[in-house]
């Protein structure tokens, strides 16, 4: 089962600088882990300002150290990205 959905505005993660707002997310299930990956609608850092890379920094090693061998979380910049998460060995 895939699940794709666009985020409410009010949707956010708190971080120590602030809180991160993705626009879009996707759950899916691979070998019996959950996957998890939320998404802002620009990720390419160049359009980014400092404050929310840091933001995107604070939330990529929050979702690091919350995932488990049940539920993984993923920080993705590009479509790529998401494709090789999904194809990646376990």
């Amino acid at each position: 089962m895939v699940v794709y959905a666009k985020l409410p505005r009010s949707f956010s993660i708190p971080t120590p600088v602030g809180n991160y707002a993705p626009d879009w997310a996707i759950a899916m299930q691979k070998d019996g882990v959950k996957h998890i990956f939320f998404i802002k609608g620009s990720l390419q850092s160049m359009q980014l300002n400092a404050i929310e890379n840091a933001k995107i920094d604070c939330y990529s090693q929050m979702m690091d150290d919350i995932s488990t061998d049940k539920v993984k979380y993923h920080k993705v910049t590009c479509y790529q990205d998401l494709i090789d998460a999904m194809t990646a060995t376990k």
